[in-house]
């Protein structure tokens, strides 16, 4: 069977881990996070990335979660494609129930996976566009958009890698901010039963 992921940038670390050395994923499209700014566009783009390969693969994984714009995306391309049902990558790697208890236990809680860790705080003044005024220095909008945060909840996927210690890019990120730093552990369950349901998809269809 031959599989295509197009995924989020955030989601490269796990995606990577568990699939690096499975043959079925021959097209692999990680793309720049920071689209996620433009809700509509990255519909636009995420549909001709996956329409692009009709006829080069028999099923897409399309690693995103709902992410605002991203609802009935499956039945709106011309391949076969799953994807996650969270809200955003942080509900995909909890599960929606430990994403709420995490919430009620501090309200203000930024979530750092190892994906958000590497972006670092020069992915968030990318994303928000805090380096838009000149001469301005970003950190006083990222100062000023993190006033009611508390902490920083940095979820350890078991991912990692020799480029990029993502537990000391998630410190100092907390650090910047003066935000209390804290961790736990997740399982990649939604990752593994995600690569599961492709490949039940892709298998269907190649028989």
């Amino acid at each position: 069977m031959r599989i295509g992921l197009v995924a989020c940038d955030i989601f490269e670390p796990e995606f990577e881990l568990l699939t690096k050395d499975d043959p079925d994923f021959v097209h692999k499209d990680y793309v720049e996070f920071a689209l996620h700014a433009y809700p509509d566009d990255m519909r636009t783009e995420l549909k001709k990335k996956v329409n692009a390969l009709k006829g080069k693969v028999d099923a897409v994984l399309l690693g995103y979660g709902i992410c605002q714009s991203l609802g009935g995306f499956a039945a709106s391309v011309d391949v076969p494609t799953v994807m996650f049902e969270g809200d955003d990558c942080i509900c995909v790697f909890l599960g929606p129930k430990e994403y709420a208890r995490e919430k009620k236990i501090c309200p203000g809680t930024w979530f750092s996976s190892p994906g958000w860790a590497r972006e670092g705080m020069e992915g968030l003044i990318k994303e928000m566009h805090l380096d838009s005024v000149e001469g301005m220095d970003p950190m006083i909008f990222a100062d000023m958009l993190f006033e009611s945060y508390e902490r920083s909840l940095y979820i350890d996927t078991g991912a990692r890698s020799t480029e990029c210690d993502y537990l000391a890019r998630s410190k100092e990120f907390a650090d910047k901010l003066r935000l209390r730093h804290e961790e736990r552990t997740c399982d990649l369950s939604a990752l593994e039963n995600l690569i599961k349901k492709v490949k039940k998809l892709a298998g269907s269809l190649t028989l």
